[in-house]
Formats: structure tokens, C-alpha cells, sequence
């Protein structure tokens, strides 16, 4: 059921950012791609098509993909997403810290962010070890030419220590929680 699911998720989200534009209101949008979905060389077709169809531009599109989605099958993974990444799409690599992807991997991938995974977030402020883990992969990524985005940013706190450390972006509850696409137009409005 992955492939038809993707394929509906990425319409949608397409789509809405398509009403988005048309409404003046550009906002980029994420969608998490499962490890069977690297191995579909359809893929880059089928994004390249809605990106097409709605007239949407493809650095307004970001692909979230797991390093452990990633290690299935790291080869042909590294051709999908670098057929992917010459569409513009922009490709993120979710819940960075928790897989086993080495570092030398890690630098051959068409990626332009680094997502750490919450786990670390959540407890850097009560964990030494966690706080260097988190600062270190900042200046890895930024030293890497990447962006930076933590998740499970829950509290003024910990916002307020990651921009110290130089994190670029920020998801969780305390910037926003889940919600409905009219209580996320009302909020970006606001």
C-alpha cells in the first residue's frame, strides 16, 4: 500500500501548496518518504509530473527520508534521491542520530538539511552528553554546507539554547502543535 499512499500524500501536499501560491501565501511543505519508496525508480517521475501539473516549484517541496530508510539499500537510494534532488526538490534527512549511516555517507548524499531526531532534543538540557551531541551536529552540518532543524523543541528553553548553538530551524510543540489545514492557514496568517 506504500506506493498508491506516497503517491496521494504527494498529490495532496502538491496540490495545496499550489492553492497556497494561487492565494499569494508561499509556504513549502515536508512529506516522509519510506525506505520501499527510495527503491521505486518511478519516483522522480512521478514528483518531476505533480510538480508539472500544478505549477508548483520544486524547492518548495521537501522529501523527509530516515537514515535507516536510507542504509536499505544505500546504493540505489543515492540514485533515487540524486534524480530527485536534480528536480530542485529539497531533501531532508529525518531523525538524523538514532541510524547507523556513516559520516563518508552521509557527505555523498544530495541532502540540504539535517532533522536531530528528538531524543536528543528533549534531554539536552539535563544531559551534558546530549547537549555536545546536539552542538556538534549543528557545526557538523553547517560545516557541511547544511541546514539544521530540531524536533521536539517543547519549551522557550531549549528554542532559546538552540539558536544559541546556531540551529537553523525548529519543530515541536512549542512553536506549534498538529492542526487542521484551516487552524494552519488561521495560525500562518497570525
Amino acid at each position: 500500500l506504500i506506493y498508491p499512499l506516497t503517491a496521494w500524500v504527494l498529490e495532496k501536499s502538491i496540490q495545496q501548496c499550489h492553492q497556497w501560491l494561487q492565494e499569494g501565501q508561499p509556504a513549502s511543505i515536508a512529506v516522509n518518504l519510506s525506505a520501499r519508496n527510495l527503491m521505486d525508480e518511478t519516483l522522480p517521475e512521478l514528483i518531476a509530473n505533480l510538480l508539472e501539473q500544478y505549477a508548483v516549484p520544486a524547492n518548495i517541496l521537501e522529501l523527509e527520508i530516515t537514515e535507516s530508510a536510507l542504509m536499505t539499500d544505500p546504493n540505489r537510494a543515492l540514485l533515487t534521491l540524486e534524480s530527485i534532488s536534480k528536480l530542485g526538490v529539497q531533501l531532508s534527512i529525518d531523525d538524523f542520530g538514532t541510524g547507523y549511516s556513516s559520516l563518508a555517507y552521509l557527505r555523498r548524499l544530495p541532502v540540504q538539511t539535517l532533522k536531530i531526531d528528538r531524543s536528543f532534543i528533549s534531554s539536552m538540557l539535563n544531559s551534558v552528553q546530549d547537549e555536545v551531541i546536539v552542538n556538534s551536529t549543528i557545526q557538523l552540518a553547517h560545516n557541511l554546507g547544511l541546514k539544521v532543524v530540531a524536533e521536539g523543541v517543547e519549551n522557550e528553553e531549549l528554542f532559546i539554547r538552540l539558536r544559541l548553538m546556531g540551529c537553523d530551524y525548529a519543530q515541536g510543540y512549542h512553536i506549534g502543535h498538529p492542526m487542521p489545514l484551516q487552524l494552519l492557514e488561521m495560525w500562518l496568517k497570525d
